[in-house]
């Protein structure tokens, strides 16, 4: 267990989830440590200062605290998984738009007390106007983001996507365009999000994590 790398994660965060994602697409393993947010371990702060997850920590010291760094970490790890092989860079912006743009409206849409001077329901516009501009469009065409077969793109979108969604599922699914929901369902029902989801109990200091993934 001690030479594997330790992430910390959070098991309904988006960005943990889209690490999660990338670290079983690569095949690799690490030691997971379940964080629960309002009693975040010591061990975590001190590795990343931010104190946000997820966090991975590295058998030689290195700390990858951004959920996009991670899966890069595991894709350079292994790079035979495939998920870049279409328009890497084009997959990349669509992930910066993702995280630039889409993600502060759906913050202000889930948690609207966090924000009483911005109409929850603008940003639910804002959020489905953008899912119609840089989603729709390539789901019209393929039944991934990039392609037939999921991609690095697929992965690091889908679990902002189901967030935005599960506020009001069925708002969603009678607003989205269909080849969008039917993408998003094939993602939230396939083994690979089974895979990441198990419910795991809170990592205690001194105890060991959990070896993830778990051997199906």
């Amino acid at each position: 267990m001690t030479a594997l790398p330790i992430l910390y994660s959070f098991r309904r965060c988006p960005y943990a989830m889209r690490a999660r994602l990338g670290i079983l697409e690569a095949g690799l393993k690490v030691e997971l440590r379940e964080v629960v947010l309002r009693d975040k371990p010591a061990e975590m702060i001190e590795a990343s200062p931010k104190a946000t997850v997820p966090v991975l920590v590295l058998p030689d010291g290195r700390i990858v605290d951004e959920s996009r760094d991670i899966i890069d970490w595991a894709l350079e790890t292994n790079p035979q998984t495939g998920l870049l092989d279409e328009a890497p860079d084009a997959q990349r912006t669509l992930i910066d738009r993702l995280d630039d743009d889409f993600k502060p409206s759906l913050d202000r849409y889930k948690y609207p007390n966090r924000y009483p001077d911005e109409p929850a329901a603008d940003h639910r516009t804002i959020g489905m106007d953008w899912i119609k501009a840089h989603l729709a469009p390539r789901l019209a065409e393929h039944t991934n983001l990039f392609g037939n077969g999921p991609s690095f793109a697929d992965l690091a979108s889908f679990p902002f996507i189901r967030q935005y969604a599960h506020v009001d599922c069925d708002w969603f699914y009678a607003n989205a365009p269909k080849p969008v929901g039917d993408w998003l369902l094939r993602h939230i029902e396939s083994e690979r999000f089974a895979a990441i989801m198990p419910k795991y109990t809170q990592w205690v200091s001194g105890e060991c994590g959990i070896v993830f993934p778990q051997a199906s």
